[in-house]
């Protein structure tokens, strides 16, 4: 969306230059809209879910630590296949509705397509992996599970910090929107994350 300020003038008040702002401005009427109006040095984290506008605080940093350990084990991963990792800093656009999410992790090919100059297309994704907090339970562990599926992503991990013991799930296999293959493991025990991936995750990093 393209803004196009007001001429400044020194007969115009601060009131009437915000009038004027906004009467050029058009006025967004979706949740898509508001999110593609919002300024990119925006410290809060946005995301479309089911077509809705879920505002959450930036992550904490075990939040941010557990990512990049997970990118971290990954690497050996990423140099064999030509692949990329993002630790939480990379909006994912979800193909059809256009939703948006920001998983905590996700592994796509170098230079994957994407949606206008900041979006990663959801159907260049390999695997994405979601950090549950207190505050996202739902979505991470129920909501958004049934999106990655739908647009084919082949793996998602939910690193699950907040269960009692802590666990790990792979969920792999997406056909018709749900994950056919979920395997949970408590943390600390190492985990087969499949194909394409290939690799035995030692999950005692987390702790």
């Amino acid at each position: 969306m393209v803004v196009t300020a007001p001429k400044r003038s020194g007969q115009h008040t601060p009131a009437e230059e915000q009038l004027a702002l906004s009467e050029e401005r058009p006025i967004p009427r979706t949740p898509r809209e508001f999110f593609d109006s919002l300024p990119p040095t925006l410290c809060l984290r946005a995301e479309i879910i089911d077509g809705n506008l879920m505002m959450s605080p930036s992550g904490t940093p075990q939040h941010a630590r557990t990512a990049r350990r997970l990118s971290r084990a990954l690497i050996p991963v990423e140099d064999k296949n030509d692949w990329e990792s993002f630790s939480g800093d990379v909006d994912v656009c979800i193909e059809g509705p256009r939703d948006i999410l920001v998983p905590g992790y996700c592994l796509a090919p170098v230079n994957a397509p994407l949606w206008g100059d900041r979006e990663l297309l959801s159907s260049a994704l390999i695997m994405v992996a979601e950090i549950v907090s207190p505050g996202s339970m739902t979505a991470d562990r129920i909501v958004k599970p049934g999106i990655y599926a739908g647009c084919g992503i082949p793996i998602m991990l939910i690193i699950d910090l907040v269960d009692s013991p802590p666990t790990i799930t792979v969920l792999s296999d997406p056909v018709e929107g749900t994950y056919r293959t979920i395997i949970r493991t408590e943390m600390g025990k190492p985990v087969r994350l499949p194909s394409p991936v290939d690799f035995d995750l030692d999950t005692s990093i987390f702790l």
